[in-house]
């Protein structure tokens, strides 16, 4: 069993993992942020490192954070996907959704939509 299965689903999982606990069960399951504490899912400089593993991540982020330029950058530039995370405003960021859009280009439906009508 994995060490993420086993933090879930044994009876310290009640606690959110630290950290540490976070960053080890990243490298396992992309989607461990949603267990860590609070302060961790609003702590930019974690994110930082976090979402440059696994941009979706930015998902369970704090929403101060997903209105986050340089994070959401980083985390669109790990994956696509995650622009749908994304604040509105940054949705309308030309650079940002292009990013995006170089990857796949379904990102674009989740662009603003005066970008989406942009034939450039």
């Amino acid at each position: 069993q994995s060490r993420i299965a086993l933090l879930v689903s044994s009876p310290i999982s009640a606690r959110p993992m630290n950290r540490q606990e976070v960053l080890e069960a990243m490298r396992q399951d992309g989607s461990a942020l949603r267990y860590a504490a609070a302060p961790l899912k609003a702590d930019r400089e974690f994110l930082l490192e976090v979402v440059r593993q696994n941009g979706c991540a930015l998902s369970y982020a704090a929403g101060p954070l997903k209105a986050d330029r340089e994070l959401v950058l980083e985390a669109v530039r790990q994956a696509w996907v995650a622009l749908q995370w994304a604040a509105s405003p940054l949705k309308a960021d030309r650079e940002l959704v292009l990013e995006a859009v170089r990857q796949n280009g379904r990102a674009l439906s989740f662009a603003a939509d005066p970008l989406k009508a942009d034939r450039e």
